[in-house]
């Protein structure tokens, strides 16, 4: 298990954000807030291969709002302890997110916010323990079952990520992004990840995606399907113009989920598959207007 020296997160551009840590099983889970700590929460998840610095455009704008966001760094990135390949499954993350959110945070009607991963994570959270989420936003993100083939760019970016020699975790971020990311913006992308042996997480989470239904995470991912397909709760669908891996997703879930009818889904504009990275403030009026 490896932990990242707090050193490397000495300088980061916007990113003042004190971060807490909790114990959720063996791994150690970082992870910051902002906003009042009695205002209705967002439970911001990120995904492949970022980072809660992903969300410093978000949460100033929620906090405005008077919403409080919680914002995890998944095992294997940012602050959080770095176990490895062995460790990470899909399920594992699940369970992750759920220890930190719903025993150590005891959150409550939380808005559950998922992007890339961190919607594959959020959705299967918020369908295991519907009595915990009061609303969700999805943003590009899904959630396959292996039910269905992924897209050829999805393919190119596994493979990409798996061949790598080095993994160049800003060039990455960069690729998914229509804005051009500045020097110390791409460093603290980086930062998490001072050797190869750091980027276990981010090497592992493409090969956890269901791509059949003979794998691990499918009978999961259909039960919360199941539950989906049931959900009235409110559920909003915030996607970017520009994101081709993502972008079908967008009017699969609001075809699918009850809550999703009659709710005035935007589409973001300008923005690539890191639409935090993009339109960070966009993204956090929509939410902050949804969850009013």
């Amino acid at each position: 298990m490896l932990r990242t020296e707090e050193s490397r997160f000495a300088s980061l551009p916007d990113f003042p954000y004190e971060p807490s840590y909790v114990s959720v099983g063996a791994p150690r889970m970082a992870y910051v807030s902002a906003g009042p700590a009695d205002g209705p929460v967002a439970l911001l998840l990120h995904g492949e291969p970022s980072w809660s610095f992903l969300y410093r455009k978000v949460m100033p704008v929620l906090a405005e709002a008077g919403i409080r966001s919680v914002v995890p760094d998944l095992i294997g990135f940012g602050r959080s302890d770095k176990p490895a390949a062995a460790a990470h499954t899909y399920a594992a993350h699940v369970e992750w997110v759920r220890s930190l959110a719903f025993d150590a945070l005891d959150l409550r009607d939380v808005t559950v916010v998922g992007q890339d991963w961190g919607g594959l994570i959020g959705l299967r959270l918020a369908a295991e323990h519907p009595s915990r989420v009061s609303r969700i936003v999805a943003a590009n993100t899904g959630l396959p079952t292996g039910e269905h083939g992924m897209p050829a760019v999805w393919w190119q970016f596994r493979r990409a990520v798996e061949n790598a020699p080095t993994l160049d975790i800003g060039r990455f971020v960069q690729s998914g992004c229509r804005t051009t990311l500045s020097d110390g913006v791409r460093a603290a992308y980086d930062a998490p990840f001072p050797t190869e042996a750091h980027k276990v997480g981010p090497r592992v989470m493409p090969g956890l995606v269901p791509v059949t239904l003979e794998d691990p995470a499918a009978p999961a991912n259909l039960a919360a399907w199941q539950v989906l397909r049931q959900w009235d709760k409110p559920f909003l669908c915030a996607f970017s113009d520009g994101d081709p891996i993502t972008g079908p997703m967008a009017a699969v879930l609001s075809a699918q989920i009850p809550g999703a009818a009659g709710v005035n889904h935007p589409t973001i504009e300008g923005a690539g598959h890191f639409l935090q990275e993009d339109a960070g403030e966009r993204l956090g009026e929509e939410i902050a207007n949804f969850m009013r």
